[in-house]
């Protein structure tokens, strides 16, 4: 007998369909049900205000948001780390990306202050939040510290 808590939903970054992957797989490449895409390529995936709501309320993996815009220049210093962090933490935890200049709303309703700032959703809701430039090592320690 199987339960529910064996498996979890993931979020196609593609196609945005919601996939039912057994826990134990995670790691094995599972690709959408969909599309066919992989559902994790250890690099961070792109939001819009089309994708952002459903892949934080409907993973039921955390997801890591780094909140960024393309003229600032901590933000592309720390996109390097950002890569790196997604190649350790996955597939244990979703990085995302949400551009601010593009999705100036979605920063507003979060009340992202200052970029970057990272902010970790669990089950939709945001568990914690550092503004800063960080390295790899130190986003993966920052963010198993919060999970």
């Amino acid at each position: 007998e199987r339960s529910v808590t064996q498996s979890a939903h993931i979020v196609c970054p593609g196609c945005m369909a919601v996939n039912r992957i057994p826990r134990g797989r995670l790691g094995d490449g599972p690709k959408c049900g969909k599309c066919h895409a992989p559902l994790f390529t250890a690099h961070p995936i792109e939001l819009t205000s089309a994708s952002f709501q459903k892949t934080i309320s409907r993973n039921d993996l955390p997801v890591l948001v780094d909140f960024w815009a393309p003229w600032c220049g901590p933000c592309k210093m720390m996109a390097p780390a950002f890569e790196a962090a997604a190649q350790q933490l996955e597939p244990r935890v979703r990085l995302a990306k949400l551009n601010t200049e593009n999705e100036q709303a979605i920063a507003g309703q979060f009340g992202i202050q200052s970029i970057p700032t990272l902010a970790l959703f669990k089950n939709g809701r945001e568990i914690a939040r550092q503004p800063g430039a960080m390295g790899a090592g130190d986003i993966v320690r920052w963010t198993e510290a919060h999970l």
